[in-house]
């Protein structure tokens, strides 16, 4: 481009001199393909518009078709839900690791059949309110002991005292206790599971567990009690921290004292001791 512009430079000057600058360089701007690119830049994004009007139209399409595809398989597994429900009736009410699948199987679809007391499910199982009344006699086993174990109990002892009331077949599952225990906590009845390494506790009186408590309680399944100490060394706690649960746990009387001359406190959890006895409380 350079060499046109210089070649014109050398020529006569003239009235045509600045037509002639004109065309040498649409001459050159054109060869350099620059307006073919303008061109088929603004076709190309009125094309790519176009394009993504088009898969746009066509993701609605296809989204639209998943769904109506999803809620005919829905719709399909709730039927083939219902009927496993009738055949399978005796089973669902009776046995309590058969009610486990049930339940989970149900949840798939967001269903909960044996909570209401209304409607298809509870006509056709005959169950009603199943883990609200399950839950109410899991209040009385915990009031009923509280005075020995000072408001926590452990979920296996609960699940034993209940089943021991029950003929074989109307056995409860530790999955059934939970379910209705959950029912509880969302009524705001102050009881919570705690997860132990030993197995799930009930708290049924107010109070929030943090996971300083929690792992303390942990450390005293070794032997049903705790000294401050054994708490100190096991935990790497500070002597504060370890004093300041355990004034926690025994002014909420999940935790004793045991206070020998000479010797260093321990902290008896009565939960814990009764669990690991077996003493049955009446």
């Amino acid at each position: 481009m350079r060499a046109s512009i210089l070649l014109v430079s050398t020529a006569p000057l003239g009235g045509n001199y600045l037509v002639g600058i004109k065309q040498i360089l649409e001459a050159e701007v054109c060869s350099s393909g620059f307006i073919m690119r303008r061109g088929v830049g603004v076709k190309g994004v009125a094309r790519k518009k176009e394009q993504q009007a088009k898969l746009q139209e066509k993701g609605q399409e296809l989204a639209e078709d998943q769904l109506k595809q999803l809620t005919a398989q829905m719709q399909t597994f709730k039927v083939n839900l219902e009927e496993f429900a009738r055949k399978y009736k005796n089973d669902i009410k009776k046995n309590p690791e058969f009610r486990m699948y049930f339940q989970e199987m149900c949840a798939e679809i967001g269903v909960d059949p044996l909570t209401s007391s209304k409607g298809f499910w509870a006509e056709m199982l005959g169950v009603g309110n199943f883990y609200y009344e399950l839950g109410v006699q899991v209040i009385e086993i915990c009031m009923a002991t509280r005075h020995a174990n000072g408001g926590l109990m452990k979920l296996m002892d609960i699940r034993n005292k209940l089943n021991n009331q029950r003929r074989k077949k109307e056995y409860v599952s530790d999955d059934d206790l939970i379910r209705s225990i959950k029912k509880l906590k969302s009524l705001g009845s102050g009881f919570a599971l705690l997860s132990l390494p030993s197995g799930y506790y009930v708290q049924s009186v107010p109070g929030e567990f943090n996971t300083d408590h929690t792992q303390l309680l942990a450390l005293a399944e070794t032997n049903s009690f705790i000294t401050t100490s054994t708490a100190i060394s096991e935990l790497h706690w500070d002597e504060e921290r370890v004093k300041r649960v355990l004034a926690f746990l025994v002014k909420e009387e999940f935790a004793w004292i045991d206070q020998i001359v000479g010797k260093e406190t321990l902290y008896w959890f009565p939960s814990i001791f009764i669990s690991q006895k077996n003493i049955d409380l009446q």
